[in-house]
């Protein structure tokens, strides 16, 4: 019995820490008024059940659908799929509760939009960050 729990506790740790480096790489960017968020701020941001931080409306700006960047960052933040995702902005446009953030093509875009748009937070990969960037969350 003992035994069994030990092994189940291992394969649990394991399969834990390999979700984690296969989303790793994934950073989380905001125009230079916003703060450092967690996960959980994160989460309901890109869900539109947080609108303002610290008194500053957000923005959420998405990489185009279907993207690797996005992939992880739904999997690593929302611990979703992109089916998910996109069902569950379906149904509150439906209910009037809001629209899917915006989606930019390519990084470049995602920076050039936070940087110059208070309140905006968008995603990126980590190769791709450049020097003055403001990392909400990483």
């Amino acid at each position: 019995m003992f035994k069994a729990i030990v092994r189940t506790l291992l394969l649990a740790l394991t399969s834990a820490a390999g979700n984690t480096s296969a989303a790793d790489g994934v950073v989380v960017i905001g125009h230079s008024n916003l703060r450092r968020l967690d996960a959980l701020t994160v989460a309901k941001i890109y869900t539109g059940k947080v609108i303002e931080v610290d008194g500053v409306p957000v923005t959420a700006i998405n990489a185009n659908s279907g993207s690797p960047v996005r992939n992880r960052f739904l999997r690593l933040y929302l611990n979703q799929d992109e089916d998910k995702y996109t069902a569950y902005w379906t149904v509150r446009r439906y209910i009037g509760k809001g629209a899917s953030p915006r989606e930019l093509p390519r990084s470049a875009d995602v920076i050039n939009y936070v940087n110059s748009t208070p309140g905006a937070i968008g995603y990126i990969d980590e190769a791709d960050i450049q020097a003055g960037v403001n990392v909400l969350l990483r």
